[in-house]
């Protein structure tokens, strides 16, 4: 048997594009999606997809995404997905054209996530250290996470892909593979460097076991920690600290939202966050007007 077009995408992805793992998974997902919807199923002859997937037919999916009440960032991704995989598709001659080439994603949703202030970030790390204090490897694990996920702004598949090489506990400073690959070296301060000093030399030994490998992060099984258990812990953590509820991403968005009050260069944000524009950036920041009131009368001569 010859091998599935999506299979063969699925490397493509891996191999030449060098997508994360979790782009691939979302993308193949859509795909898997599309072809359920289509009937014609995963292991589709090309001659099955050339005829089943038409414009037309790939609208109806998307608009059936609609009605089931997918966000427009989700109908969004849905359509990268298809116009990349029949893109790729017509490329290899699997199908004849792209039926594809012509549609057109949604604006995702703008809405940001509201950032906690830096007293409520305060009181959700203590909250968590407290919890480490008196708890065993897990709390002492969840404190890590927080710490370092709010001193770096990181993503939370950036945090559940660290290994411990990705550490440098000396410069205060973690290496950190990002969307499309893209490496860059974030600083960390002393409260998230004792975080982690506490995991790394007490917490993970109590985790490890053969299957732990490489990872930073371990789930209670020994397994690199998924991110789901990170996203229901950081909910759970908000609720039990009396802050109001976030997910990784609003911590993160805290993250560059605080240093940028705190007199950070956008620039420099951009690049701890790992953003490859300058816009998106701005997207995941905000100014007070107290703020640039002050900047104004500091600024402006007639000010």
């Amino acid at each position: 048997m010859s091998e599935a077009v999506g299979d063969r995408w699925c490397q493509y992805l891996t191999l030449s594009r060098r997508m994360s793992p979790h782009t691939v998974d979302a993308y193949l997902g859509d795909l898997r999606s599309l072809l359920d919807f289509l009937g014609v199923g995963w292991d589709a002859a090309p001659a099955q997809l050339a005829t089943a997937l038409t414009q037309r037919a790939i609208r109806s999916w998307l608009a059936q995404t609609v009605a089931a009440g997918g966000a427009r960032s989700t109908v969004a991704r849905h359509t990268a997905a298809i116009r990349h995989f029949t893109a790729w598709a017509t490329r290899e001659q699997i199908l004849p054209r792209d039926p594809a080439a012509l549609l057109t994603s949604p604006r995702a949703d703008q809405r940001l996530p509201t950032p906690l202030d830096e007293s409520d970030a305060r009181t959700l790390v203590n909250c968590a250290q407290q919890e480490a204090r008196a708890g065993g490897p897990v709390q002492i694990r969840n404190w890590a996470i927080l710490e370092l996920t709010y001193a770096c702004g990181l993503r939370v598949s950036e945090v559940c892909a660290l290994d411990i090489s990705s550490l440098n506990r000396e410069a205060l400073t973690v290496r950190v593979v990002g969307k499309g690959n893209k490496e860059r070296v974030v600083p960390y301060g002393p409260p998230a460097a004792d975080a982690l000093d506490h995991w790394v030399v007490r917490g993970r030994p109590q985790l490890a076991a053969e299957r732990s490998g490489y990872a930073l992060f371990l789930g209670d099984k020994g397994g690199r920690i998924d991110p789901r258990i990170v996203r229901s812990m950081v909910h759970k953590m908000a609720a039990r600290a009396g802050v109001h509820d976030i997910a990784p991403h609003g911590l993160r968005h805290s993250t560059a939202t605080h240093l940028l009050q705190g007199g950070a260069d956008l620039r420099a944000v951009q690049e701890m966050l790992g953003h490859s524009s300058l816009s998106t950036t701005q997207r995941y920041t905000h100014v007070d007007t107290s703020r640039l009131s002050a900047i104004y009368q500091r600024a402006h001569p007639r000010a």
